[in-house]
């Protein structure tokens, strides 16, 4: 049953490594949370919660889905896929990551925006620290997180007189099913936290504690912003 005293917020991913920290985390923070996605690494226990299998490129669905709110405070995508094995080099799957990550961000943005500004509410996309360097490995995934920190600041232009903020954080190397192989393999591990000023990997709930910040009223005045949650690696 739906609280309807409590802010209401939608997360795509939400099952999964930092899509399912932020969920708890906005629980923590006494939201409503509906998440969405393919996939659930654990259970989450808790009355303000409920989980959707979805697919952010099916717009049929998004619509249907949007038009079951009348308003919600907060918009989280973070759902998103990255191919190994040289797969981003070919055309289909450039494209795929193309669709989920950049298109799937941009359907839900565009449905959600009658509910975001009747409550005048906020988003955060999940961009990432190859939003700012080129991939050899996955140019696909670098191109579609590039892409997300340009939607971001156009929609924060777009809808900021609204009440809407769009702000975006972009995780560097934090502990998830997305970085295991990096993290695992010491040829690349090695010079990874060699670069890392922090001198650890990140944690999920690290990135969760910022998106949470960004949809609090703390952040009221911070619009079209990309937050790195890196440890100081973009900047080393």
């Amino acid at each position: 049953m739906t609280d309807k005293a409590k802010p209401i917020a939608i997360i795509t991913g939400g099952g999964t490594g930092l899509g399912q920290a932020t969920a708890r985390q906005l629980l923590a923070d006494g939201f409503q949370v509906r998440a969405l996605g393919m996939d659930v690494e654990e259970e989450i226990a808790h009355p303000g919660y409920s989980f959707t299998r979805f697919d952010v490129t099916e717009e049929t669905a998004i619509s249907a889905l949007a038009a079951d709110f009348e308003g919600v405070e907060a918009l989280i995508n973070a759902a998103g896929i990255i191919l190994h094995e040289g797969k981003e080099f070919g055309n289909d799957g450039f494209q795929k990551v193309m669709e989920v990550n950049l298109r799937g961000t941009q359907l839900m943005s565009f449905a959600f925006e009658r509910a975001l500004k009747a409550r005048r509410g906020a988003i955060v996309n999940f961009a990432s620290m190859w939003s700012i360097f080129g991939s050899g490995r996955n140019p696909a995934y670098s191109a579609s997180k590039g892409a997300v920190e340009s939607l971001t600041r156009s929609l924060a232009v777009a809808w900021g007189s609204d009440g809407v903020r769009v702000n975006a954080v972009a995780p560097g190397w934090i502990r998830t099913r997305l970085s295991v192989n990096a993290m695992t393999t010491p040829e690349r591990a090695g010079p990874i936290l060699g670069r890392i000023p922090a001198n650890r990997w990140g944690e999920p709930v690290e990135v969760a504690s910022a998106v949470g910040f960004l949809v609090s009223p703390a952040a009221s005045y911070i619009n079209g912003v990309v937050l790195p949650v890196d440890g100081g690696y973009s900047i080393a």
